[in-house]
């Protein structure tokens, strides 16, 4: 500390009040000591801290010891020691001071001696602003540690995207077009006995008579902010893939983002048990066909295209799945319509038309799946024409239940839907009133109000009951 040089010429001669005043504007907080460390007066120039410690008139006549926390004790004792003893002050010391409440209020001390008494003067600064901040500072730097984490997690989750993605992903820079990141994917789009692909042009990785394109696609995307996939060729093997490019910024450089679609990348980027499960279906007895929501075949297997005539996928992909399904036009639209508000449909009885004008009793069942985000939907179908036409050889028809004759509406016209329905409800009502009258024809000819004849007849048409003599009547 370096203390002024001239005091008595330079200040003058100053009083007690003048003293006084210049001892509270230099401190917050001002204690007067004397040699026993008693506190004989107390100044405030910090009108927050003189709010704070309301009573401090409590603490003239106590030693200035017994009003801070137990831990600053020693700290008090050593400022109260060394400020009587040295000329200019101690040190600053961080003491902890209770207030009118009891709580403790952080406040830099130090200790100078004033006079010929022993007296001894205390200038406090009140430390809360500078906690305070720190306090913010810390919350602060935790926060910022909170999102650097953030950051560093989400960077890391992309960047395992970026190495596991089976389609093969570049980032380019915007100026140069020279690969600055390649997962391995891409790296082989350059070759295997290439160099590496970063720091390459992206170019290279396509035939000569693509890059064109590749240059006009990137052009667009930086001019535009997005352009349409091409078509190029890659210069390896010379296999036609999708191109698209959009762009981003890093550091207020521009880069772009390059996809590059493989042809058939599905299949190849399969696991072995999908591959597997592609051939049972291709080899599968009974048909699978997928179609978009528009109705049309994406695709199909042997079995299906056995069964409506047509020599390969190529003729059937992209047809309406009506042109095939159905006795009725409308039949192919409650089925896509079901699928829509319910996502499955299950043993549904149907037939397929043949190209050739067979016909095949099938059963359906469908999903609604997603596929790049839209829905299509999974078709199988089982042939169960000998499975009908065994029931039908067993005997007559047997009238179909109200369940049976739900699900053939759009599929068979009103006139025979009624018919069916008449047929289901005379049955019925006979198989009641035989049951009524104890399998007594005469009283159930009775009850229906028909005559003995004509009950026969309708016996024999529905196969009930032995049409030999009746119980109780004698030939």
């Amino acid at each position: 500390m370096k203390a002024f040089s001239t005091p008595r010429k330079s200040l003058g001669d100053l009083d007690a009040d003048a003293a006084a005043a210049l001892i509270s504007a230099a401190a917050d907080i001002a204690l007067i000591l004397d040699e026993k460390g008693i506190v004989r007066d107390v100044a405030f120039s910090n009108e927050e801290l003189s709010r704070e410690f309301a009573a401090h008139g409590s603490w003239l006549g106590q030693p200035w010891i017994d009003t801070v926390a137990r831990d600053s004790r020693p700290k008090v004792e050593e400022l109260t020691r060394h400020g009587a003893a040295a000329e200019h002050g101690s040190r600053w010391r961080h003491v902890n001071q209770v207030s009118g409440d009891g709580a403790c209020v952080p406040i830099l001390y130090s200790a100078a001696p004033v006079g010929k008494a022993g007296r001894i003067v205390i200038f406090g600064r009140d430390l809360r602003p500078v906690s305070r901040l720190q306090q913010r500072l810390v919350e602060v730097q935790q926060s910022m540690e909170r999102d650097y984490s953030r950051l560093r997690q989400a960077e890391t989750r992309y960047r395992l995207l970026f190495q596991m993605s089976p389609d093969p992903v570049l980032v380019l820079d915007g100026t140069t077009l020279r690969v600055t990141e390649a997962n391995p994917t891409a790296i082989k789009l350059f070759g295997k006995g290439e160099r590496r692909a970063v720091g390459r042009s992206v170019t290279d990785a396509f035939a000569p008579e693509s890059r064109n394109a590749v240059q006009a696609l990137l052009a667009s995307v930086r001019a535009a902010g997005r352009a349409d996939d091409v078509q190029v060729r890659l210069a390896e093997d010379g296999a036609e893939v999708t191109l698209a490019a959009s762009t981003f910024r890093q550091e207020g450089t521009l880069l772009f983002l390059v996809r590059v679609a493989l042809p058939d990348q599905a299949v190849v980027a399969m696991p072995a048990i999908k591959t597997k499960m592609l051939k049972l279906i291709e080899g599968a007895p009974d048909a699978f066909v997928v179609v978009g929501t528009d109705g049309r075949i994406i695709t199909a297997n042997a079995a299906f295209l056995e069964m409506v005539e047509v020599p390969g996928e190529e003729q059937a992909r992209g047809e309406l799945l009506e042109r095939w399904l159905g006795n009725q036009d409308v039949e192919a639209e409650v089925l896509f319509g079901h699928l829509r508000n319910r996502g499955t449909v299950r043993l549904y009885a149907s037939v397929l038309r043949g190209e050739h004008g067979s016909r095949t009793e099938v059963e359906i069942s469908a999903v609604t799946v997603m596929n790049g985000g839209k829905p299509v939907f999974g078709f199988t179908m089982r042939d169960v024409g000998a499975r009908v036409r065994a029931t039908v050889a067993a005997g007559p028809r047997p009238t179909r239940s109200v369940e049976q004759l739900t699900e053939l509406i759009g599929r068979v016209p009103l006139k025979d839907l009624v018919r069916e329905a008449t047929d289901a409800i005379e049955r019925l009502c006979i198989e009641a009133a035989l049951e009524l009258s104890g399998d007594n024809r005469a009283s159930a000819a009775e009850m229906l109000g028909l005559s003995r004849q004509s009950l026969y007849v309708k016996l024999r048409r529905y196969g009930l009951g032995d049409l030999g003599a009746e119980p109780g009547e004698q030939a």
